[in-house]
This record gives C-alpha cells, structure tokens and sequence, in this order.
C-alpha cells in the first residue's frame, strides 16, 4: 500500500501506535481517504476540537528542536512537575536555550498539602533550578484545573516574552499538553491575549498557536525521561503515580530495622537512628506496608504481584528488579523515589530507598 502522510503535520499515516506521530484509527483512516482529506488523529482532534495531545519523539529529534530554540530570539516556558521535579528537568537545557529568557512553570499545585504556601515552593523550585544550572527570570505555580492560575501564567508569559516568540517545552508525563489546553480554552473566550481558533502551520515537530502582534506560542512534544516509574506501568496502573487530588501525607513512626513496601514499586529501610516518624508522600491510594527489615527481601519476592500492587501479577514480570540506595541523613530531608513520590526523613539517620533498575533516587532539601 502506497504510504500516506497527514495532511495537517506531515507525519506518515500509522494505525498501530497512539503515541507515535501519525497515528490514525483504521474506521478515521477509511473516511479520510473517502473523502480526499487524511489527518493524523492529533491533527483531527486540533482542528475541530482545539484541543492538543502530546506525541514522543526521539531524543535526537529532541535536541534538534532544542538547537532551533536555542537559535531563536524567545521566551522558554519549562514545565515541570511539582510533584516529580528531578523526573521533569530537562538535562542541559540551560545550554541549549543560550541566552533566551527561562520562564519556569510548576505545574500541578494542586496535588501539593493546601498547607504549603505557595511563596515556600517557588523559592524552593527556583534553589533546585539554580543546583541543575537553570537561571529563571521567573517562576510561576499553575494548575490546569484552576482558572486563575492559568491566567496569572498567561499574565506572566505577556510580562516577559516582550514582544518575542513563545517556546513551550517539557518532558512526558508533565501535564504540559493539559496545561496548554487550559490555555486554549481560557482564551477562546478572551482575545486579549491570544486570538485564535485554529491554529494554521501545524508541524510534526510543535505546534503553532498565533499571538495577537504576529508573534507565535510554539507547543512542542515531551522528551521522555527513561528513569520515570510511569514507563514502567501499564495505563490501568499509572494512577498510583500520578495523583489527580490534594496529595495526604502519612506519618509511620519506625523503629531502626524496619522497612516501608511501596505496594511494589519501591522500598524504604530505616538502617539506624533514633526511632522517629517518617512522613510519606504519595498518591493517596497507593498502599504502603510496614515490615520488619531482616525478612524484607523474602516479604518482597512472596507477595509482589498479590499484596504488593502495583505492579499485577501479570505486570511482576517484566517489572525491574528494586535496586538499593544507601544514604545517611544528617538534616530535614526528601528521600525521592522519581516519577512516585517521597518520604520526609526528619532527623539523623542511616536508610537505604529502593526502586526499580533505571528509576533515579535522589535527596533533596525537604519542600514541606
């Protein structure tokens, strides 16, 4: 069959892959063709509904689109994860965005302890974009699901793009697509900023939304981060690792030589230490168990899959082994287990944190 390619992007026609570029259902490719007009179902769902989904694309062609940015005069708006900012930095963007203007965009406030003030988190976001090299002209906190914070980040990208072209970039699993989509609806309604209601010159490799003075909000495709848990998970699982609801913190007062199962995704020891409470972040469903630390290996190995889930039992077979991690604590501490959450360590302390091969543990100074 002769190959066809989207009218709308560019990209080849393919019914196998939803998050591929190209992907079109088979009955969609069928009308298409019928009538002359084939698009790519992202293409479809832009031009009649307004509404962006994310496609992946390779590292390669990541660093390509990050050189072009690089090579333009714009503001970058880097979306990040509140809830996973080491699984959502973008490693060297600082050298590819040269000397443009850095917006940084936490997203997702709303899974954060309504307890946080939101002064606390951006000066924390902005400490850890200064330890990974990122210099912010600004950090804004934003939520898809709060309409005043969509405006107050529309406010700030009008503050500081000048006049300039708009480059939006992130990795996967950041809710940056959602976050544009807010956008979108936001402003159908109010032209003060952006006027539009179809968005013309769509590329393969970003999308473009026209700007009231001839300038352009360019969206562009998530980069995937291979350590994330979330690549790890089938579709029915990523709920436990992606929280939709004000995150409740869990305190377990542990003594030394006592383990914390993460269902099966992870692993917490406290080695030695005083006995303390320890205070746990996660999606508010995923379960948690307390065990002794000298059968934990064996506790592991019979109920993964049963007791421990995520991962299923049938998902415990291509899941990686947990890898131990060994750290002493010497003050107020995260322990982050990236793409899934965190566990406070609040005193001195010897823990080892396990996760799966390939997923990143890493401290950081306690954000609550």
């Amino acid at each position: 069959m002769e190959e066809l390619f989207c009218i709308g992007c560019g990209a080849a026609i393919q019914t196998t892959d939803k998050k591929k570029p190209g992907f079109t259902p088979s009955s969609a490719l069928e009308k298409g063709l019928e009538m002359g007009q084939v698009y790519c179902q992202r293409c479809f769902r832009l031009r009649h509904y307004n509404e962006i989904s994310d496609v992946n694309i390779s590292d390669d062609d990541f660093i390509k689109l990050l050189h072009e940015v690089g090579d333009s005069d714009a503001l970058v708006v880097n979306v990040i994860d509140i809830f996973d900012f080491n699984g959502s930095v973008i490693p060297g963007l600082s050298r590819f965005v040269l000397g443009n203007d850095v917006l940084l965009v936490g997203n997702k406030k709303d899974i954060l302890p309504k307890s946080v003030k939101d002064g606390k988190v951006t000066q924390w976001l902005m400490e850890r974009a200064h330890e990974v090299g990122l210099r912010p002209v600004d950090v804004v906190l934003t939520s898809a699901q709060n309409k005043l914070t969509i405006k107050n980040l529309m406010e700030k990208i009008e503050s500081h793009r000048k006049g300039r072209d708009v480059y939006v970039v992130g990795v996967t699993n950041v809710g940056k697509s959602t976050l544009i989509n807010a956008i979108i609806q936001e402003i159908t309604g109010d032209k003060d900023i952006i006027t539009t209601s179809r968005f013309p010159g769509t590329t393969l490799d970003k999308i473009e939304i026209p700007l009231d003075d001839g300038s352009y909000l360019f969206d562009t495709p998530g980069i995937i981060h291979r350590h994330q848990m979330a690549h790890y998970l089938t579709a029915k699982n990523l709920k436990y690792i992606s929280p939709k609801k004000e995150i409740k913190p869990k305190t377990y007062q542990l003594n030394p030589e006592q383990t914390l199962f993460l269902a099966g995704l992870g692993r917490f020891d406290f080695i030695e230490g005083e006995r303390q409470g320890f205070t746990a972040f996660f999606e508010n469903t995923l379960e948690l168990h307390r065990t002794k630390l000298a059968g934990a290996n064996t506790f592991y190995q019979k109920h993964v899959g049963s007791l421990l889930v995520p991962p299923s039992s049938k998902e415990k077979r291509d899941f990686p082994e947990l890898i131990r991690h060994e750290f002493m604590i010497k003050e107020k501490t995260d322990v982050v287990f990236s793409g899934l959450g965190w566990i406070r360590v609040n005193e001195k302390a010897k823990i080892a944190a396990w996760a799966p091969k390939g997923v990143a543990v890493v401290l950081r100074k306690a954000i609550i």
